[in-house]
């Protein structure tokens, strides 16, 4: 199988290219910083065309991953880089998909469980879920998320690519053991006692497991039937303060400071982020994958979050790294 990458070179894109890699596929990552890695990486600015759409002929799935990251301050000038950086390079995909004589098969576009409004009186699914927007008493920077996803959406569906199925990833945060992911953020923060509830704790956190989000793209691609946005999440979202009470028992750190809106709005001032990263209750359930069969290795928080401090300690191999 023929794998492209677009904007493949963080955090998802590698768990999606060495898994793929390992497993003998043709993979080759676009990034506007190639730097040495097993498998092939071409320059792209994911702005205009260039030798990079030779590698798109002829493939199998296009997985797209563009995207300045969130984490950061929405001033203008990041919020600008945030919004192109999605919208710019999902449009020029369509141009050029739609022009190549054998163009890929299946088209996954990443997209953001934070699409869905903040919900803490019931889950969202994708038949059944709301969309966020405009909502009375969320903050500014919440709202330009969700615009965001939608215009994201927006441009993903808006082309004519007859040859090619589409689906929109709905993910939410994806753990790995891998250092510098957020999964490793939120272990230092629970090592140094400072993992307590976070605002008030009550606001829902939507998750999945590396070896699931990998073992939820193969069947996507298996599965041609399914088509449109998918949400990518394990089926048991935790609250807040149970997220982090199962993450501090992972580390038996039995210490956990308690955060409340107002510290966090603090720190991540501090820090150049935004509290939505943390406040918002992300409610998501993946009604998609279930009704397509779709078991979980990791369904549940407390089991999840053991192999992934495992893992950080003894940097023992993937579990998903075999064929699943």
């Amino acid at each position: 199988m023929k794998v492209v990458i677009p904007g493949g070179s963080g955090q998802v894109g590698t768990i999606l290219a060495r898994h793929f890699h390992r497993q003998g596929h043709n993979v080759t990552v676009l990034s506007r910083n190639p730097r040495p890695v097993p498998w092939p990486m071409e320059r792209w600015d994911a702005e205009t065309e260039g030798a990079w759409i030779a590698a798109l002929e002829q493939s199998d799935v296009c997985i797209n991953l563009t995207g300045r990251s969130v984490d950061c301050r929405y001033h203008a000038k990041n919020r600008c880089e945030m919004y192109n950086s999605r919208i710019v390079s999902t449009r020029l995909l369509n141009h050029v998909i739609a022009s190549l004589k054998h163009p890929p098969r299946l088209w996954l576009n990443a997209s953001t469980a934070t699409i869905y409004r903040h919900a803490l009186d019931r889950p969202m699914d994708e038949m059944t879920g709301e969309l966020g927007g405009d909502e009375p008493g969320v903050p500014d920077p919440w709202n330009f998320s969700i615009k965001i996803a939608k215009d994201w959406e927006a441009a993903f569906f808006a082309g004519k690519t007859p040859a090619t199925r589409r689906i929109a990833m709905r993910s939410s945060m994806t753990f790995t053991a891998d250092r510098g992911g957020v999964f490793d953020v939120l272990s230092k923060l629970v090592r140094s006692g400072l993992g307590g509830p976070q605002g008030s704790g009550a606001q829902y956190v939507s998750w999945i497991h590396e070896v699931d989000f990998i073992r939820a793209i193969e069947l996507l691609i298996a599965r041609e039937e399914l088509a449109g946005p998918v949400n990518i999440c394990s089926p048991s979202p935790v609250i807040n303060r149970e997220f982090l009470r199962a993450l501090r028992a992972a580390w038996r750190q039995p210490i956990g400071l308690p955060a409340p809106a107002w510290m966090i709005e603090i720190g991540t001032f501090l820090l150049r982020t935004e509290s939505e990263l943390v406040l918002k209750s992300r409610w998501v359930l993946p009604t998609k994958l279930l009704d397509a069969g779709f078991t979980f290795t990791f369904q549940d928080w407390p089991a999840a979050v053991h192999d992934l401090v495992t893992r950080d300690r003894d940097r023992r191999p993937l579990l998903g790294n075999k064929s699943s």
